[in-house]
């Protein structure tokens, strides 16, 4: 059977390069990175060369502004309630947006427990905040904004250094989640004015399990996870040598070929809109029209249901997403789609696909094709479609 992966958005293969740089790390330089011998210095040195990579591509002042998790769901709970919890004393005021990812939506409600008020900005029809709502709710005693820098279902793309200007106006600290933004668009923290952020080294061709949390220097965090003295006394835990070498090499390559790559993203992705929208009816394109990342097209197929759609894809070798990864067992419409003011019954139809560099034409072809025949069927059965609608 043909197998064409169309769900990049949730997590990527780890490409050769990224491998190659992580291998010698499991069995050749396996010491523990905190270790004083010969062996842990070793492993050390490939820690920092990761951080060192890091902080380049995303223009930190310092190298030690990058803090090693176990991913995106740690950093932003990380810089969530870690930050939260530092500045209590200003005040209890968070906001952050009503299409955020759970990672931080559920870290928000569970500081809601403790006392903490959390503000949700709602978003337009394309999904972006607005920024004179943002201005009119912030207080005396906010004290963190977090709004995401790509939505990881849609793919639109905020407004993030504006945003980060206003807060820094009524100085308020931002953080924004950018696990989706890393590898799709050129991120400067200094020159975005970002004083947190998120990032995940499996959307970029890296290893899973592994992530980090830029914080800038003078921004006070409390820790999240116990246990020990690593990375600087603010994360406990024995580094993950080889997967942190992966991200590093992973995050350096995401910028050397970013231009090429959302080249190539950006023809495949038209193609592939002017194909279904040439040959399948009755379709509904979500995200901003033009602010938008170039691997992610988000489609609400109407009077069918996403789940059912992307059973039949499967059935033919093609891999889709009905929403996030994170909330695929869900049975409920993607909040993101509710906030943006889609309809239920248009949002249970919906499908994400998301294109990986390795995508081609003939690829496409073959999607839309089975995508075709599968909607076909699915209408030729509905009751909405029998009802009327045709």
């Amino acid at each position: 059977m043909r197998k064409v992966y169309l769900d990049n958005a949730a997590t990527t293969f780890v490409s050769s390069e990224v491998l190659a740089e992580m291998l010698p790390c499991f069995n050749t330089i396996y010491g523990n990175a905190n270790s004083l011998h010969s062996f842990g210095r070793e492993a050390s040195n490939i820690v920092d060369r990761a951080r060192d990579r890091i902080a380049t591509a995303i223009g930190a002042a310092k190298s030690n502004e990058i803090y090693f998790t176990s991913g995106g769901t740690e950093a932003d709970n990380w810089a969530i309630k870690g930050i939260a919890h530092a500045y209590a004393n200003k005040g209890k005021h968070i906001i952050t947006s009503a299409i955020e990812h759970h990672a931080v939506l559920e870290a928000c409600a569970q500081l809601e427990k403790e006392g903490y008020e959390v503000t949700y900005l709602p978003v337009d029809k394309f999904g972006l905040v607005s920024l004179p709502d943002l201005i009119h709710e912030i207080k005396k005693d906010t004290t963190l904004v977090s709004i995401m820098a790509v939505n990881n279902e849609v793919g639109t793309i905020q407004n993030i250094k504006a945003i980060a200007k206003i807060c820094h106006e009524y100085g308020v600290i931002f953080h924004t989640d950018a696990v989706q933004g890393l590898g799709s668009l050129r991120l400067n923290v200094q020159d975005m004015e970002i004083d947190a952020m998120s990032i995940s080294g499996h959307k970029i061709y890296g290893p899973k399990g592994v992530g980090a949390l830029y914080l800038k220097n003078g921004i006070r965090i409390e820790p999240l996870i116990a246990g020990g003295a690593q990375e600087r006394n603010k994360r406990g835990g024995t580094l993950n040598v080889p997967a942190i070498a992966g991200f590093g090499k992973a995050v350096e390559i995401a910028v050397r070929d970013l231009a090429i790559n959302q080249q190539k993203l950006k023809a495949v992705r038209e193609y592939f809109i002017a194909k279904v929208t040439e040959r399948i009816p009755y379709i509904q394109i979500n995200g901003h029209p033009h602010q938008k990342i170039q691997g992610t097209v988000h489609i609400s197929f109407e009077m069918i249901e996403g789940e059912s759609i992307l059973m039949l894809l499967d059935l033919e070798g093609v891999a889709v997403s009905t929403a996030s990864a994170c909330t695929s067992n869900s049975l409920q419409p993607s909040h993101v789609l509710r906030a943006m003011g889609i309809p239920d019954e248009i949002a249970q139809g919906s499908i994400r696909f998301s294109f990986g560099k390795n995508i081609s034409k003939d690829d496409v072809d073959y999607v839309v094709d089975v995508l075709e025949k599968a909607v076909e069927q699915l209408r030729s059965i509905s009751p909405i479609t029998k009802a009327g609608r045709k």
